[in-house]
C-alpha cells in the first residue's frame, strides 16, 4: 500500500456523516493524501476529492464490549500496513486500533470525541458498562496528540474525568450556505400549503423523543410531522403510527445524503430535536440537526438541555421544552404551528447563530492543529 499523510477511520459510513465530510474536505485543502477507512459497501461512483482514497470495511456484529473487540480487530487488520504521518480516530470504537497502528509506524494520533462515550444512552443504568468505556477512553485519550469534541461541556468533562489538556471544540455547524427554500417535503408527501410541516431529521433511535413526538401529534391541529431519516427504531415507530391511525399526521421519508440535505430541510416550517435527558451525553450535546435546521432558516423546537438552550434561547431562534412533559410538548408544538409571526421572527434571527457557531472558524483551528502535527511527524 502506498504511504499517505493521514489515515482517517470512522465506525460508520463516511458518505453519510456530515462531521467527517467537513473534516476531510478541510484536510484536502492542505494538499495531503488521505486514506479513509469506513464501514459500508462501495458505490459505483464516489465523489470524494482525488487525494482521498476510500476503503470500505464490514460492520462488526453485536453490541457493547463484544462489538468493540470485533470492530477493533477489523480496523486494526485493515490499517496494519497503512503508513502515515497522522492517524485520525473519528470515534472511540476505533481509537485503540488507530493508537496501535500509529505506534507501529511512529505517527501522531488524533481523537475526535464526538460523544461523551462513557455516558451515552446505552450505558444509562449500567454502571459496569459505563465504567468499562470510561477506562478504555481514559487510557487512550491520554495518549492522543490532539483531541477534538463537539461542545464546551464535553471538553470540561474530559478535563475533570481524565486530567488532560482541554479538548478543542469543533461545533457541528455546517459550512455556510445560502439555502433556497423549496417545496421538497410537501412534494414528496402531498402535504398541502396551508398545513404546517414539523420536521425531525436524522436517526430514529432510543431516547431521541421520537415516540413522545409521535404521540403528541394525536392532539395537534393543522400540522404534519415528517421523519426524515432511518435508524433502529424506525420500523417499530412506523408500525406504531399505523396501529394508532396517525398516518395522516405522521409521515416517514428515507434519509437524504448530507450534500443534498439543506434544501430539503428548508422546505419544512419547524425543525425538531428532542433528546431526552437520560444521560450526560444528551445533556451536553449540540447535535448536527440543530445547526442544520438553523442554516436552512427553520425555527427550532428543542429539548430544554443546557448546551442546546444556550443556542435556542440565547439567540431567540425557537422554543425549548421538556419532551417528557406531554402537556407542555403539545402546547409548544401547537403554539409554534399557530404563530406564523413568531416563526418569522425566529427565522430572521437564525443567521446570528453562525456568528458564534460556524465551521469556517472551527476549520481554521482544525487545520492549524493538523499542520503542526504533520510538520512534526515524518513518513517512517
Amino acid at each position: 500500500m502506498p504511504m499517505s499523510d493521514i489515515v482517517f477511520a470512522l465506525t460508520g459510513d463516511v458518505r453519510r456523516n456530515s462531521r467527517a465530510l467537513k473534516q476531510l474536505r478541510s484536510l484536502a485543502t492542505l494538499g495531503v493524501t488521505i486514506d479513509v477507512y469506513t464501514l459500508g459497501a462501495p458505490a459505483a461512483t464516489e465523489t470524494m476529492e482525488e487525494n482521498i482514497r476510500l476503503h470500505f470495511l464490514p460492520r462488526a456484529s453485536g453490541s457493547g464490549p463484544g462489538f468493540f473487540a470485533r470492530n477493533h480487530r477489523t480496523f486494526r487488520e485493515a490499517t496494519r500496513s497503512a503508513q502515515a504521518r497522522v492517524y485520525h480516530a473519528s470515534d472511540l470504537y476505533n481509537l485503540p486500533a488507530m493508537r496501535a497502528t500509529a505506534r507501529q509506524h511512529g505517527g501522531k494520533l488524533v481523537y475526535d470525541a464526538r460523544e461523551l462515550y462513557p455516558y451515552v444512552a446505552s450505558t444509562a443504568g449500567r454502571p459496569t458498562v459505563r465504567q468499562f468505556w470510561r477506562v478504555v477512553e481514559g487510557y487512550y485519550i491520554r495518549r492522543a496528540d490532539a483531541v477534538f469534541t463537539v461542545s464546551e461541556s464535553i471538553a470540561d468533562q474530559h478535563v475533570a474525568m481524565y486530567g488532560i489538556p482541554r479538548s478543542t471544540v469543533l461545533y457541528n455547524a455546517p459550512p455556510f450556505d445560502s439555502v433556497t427554500p423549496s417545496t421538497a417535503l410537501r412534494d414528496l408527501t402531498g402535504v398541502s400549503d396551508d398545513t404546517v410541516v414539523l420536521l425531525h431529521q436524522g436517526q430514529i433511535q432510543k431516547d431521541r423523543g421520537c415516540l413522545l413526538l409521535t404521540d403528541a401529534m394525536r392532539d395537534m391541529r393543522g400540522a404534519v410531522l415528517i421523519f426524515l431519516g432511518g435508524g433502529p427504531l424506525k420500523p417499530a415507530l412506523e408500525a406504531h403510527v399505523e396501529k394508532t391511525g396517525l398516518n395522516d399526521r405522521v409521515r416517514f421519508l428515507d434519509p437524504v445524503p448530507p450534500d443534498d440535505l439543506l434544501p430539503v430541510t428548508a422546505s419544512a416550517d419547524v425543525g425538531i430535536t428532542l433528546l431526552e435527558d437520560t444521560c450526560l451525553n444528551h445533556r451536553f450535546a449540540l447535535p448536527n440537526k440543530l445547526f442544520e435546521y438553523l442554516m436552512a432558516g427553520l425555527p427550532v423546537l428543542a429539548s430544554d438541555l443546557p448546551e442546546i438552550r444556550k443556542v435556542v434561547k440565547g439567540f431567540d431562534v425557537g422554543a425549548v421544552v421538556n419532551p417528557t412533559d406531554r402537556e407542555a410538548l403539545v402546547k409548544r408544538m401547537q403554539d409554534m404551528a399557530d404563530d406564523k409571526q413568531a416563526r418569522q421572527r425566529w427565522q430572521a434571527n437564525a443567521p446570528r447563530v453562525f456568528e458564534t457557531f460556524n465551521w469556517e472558524s472551527a476549520s481554521q483551528r482544525f487545520i492549524r492543529i493538523y499542520q503542526d502535527l504533520l510538520s512534526s511527524s515524518v513518513h517512517p
